[in-house]
């Protein structure tokens, strides 16, 4: 393998960790995203439980 060959081949490697590193980055920035959202929503499920504790706490069924 001769040096331009070998400086190619270093250059593509390079190139494909770069890509899966901004990938990789992306997927966590959406990740995180996502998360903070599940936690707001749990946060004003929690707010209305303690606003009105007695909705949703049974179930009347009549057969």
């Amino acid at each position: 393998m001769n040096i331009a060959e070998l400086s190619m081949s270093v250059s593509q490697m390079s190139l494909q960790t770069d890509i899966g590193v901004a990938l990789l980055s992306n997927a966590m920035d959406t990740t995180e995203v996502l998360g903070q959202g599940m936690v707001e929503m749990l946060d004003a499920a929690a707010m209305e439980r303690s606003v009105a504790p007695h909705i949703g706490g049974t179930i009347d069924i009549m057969i």
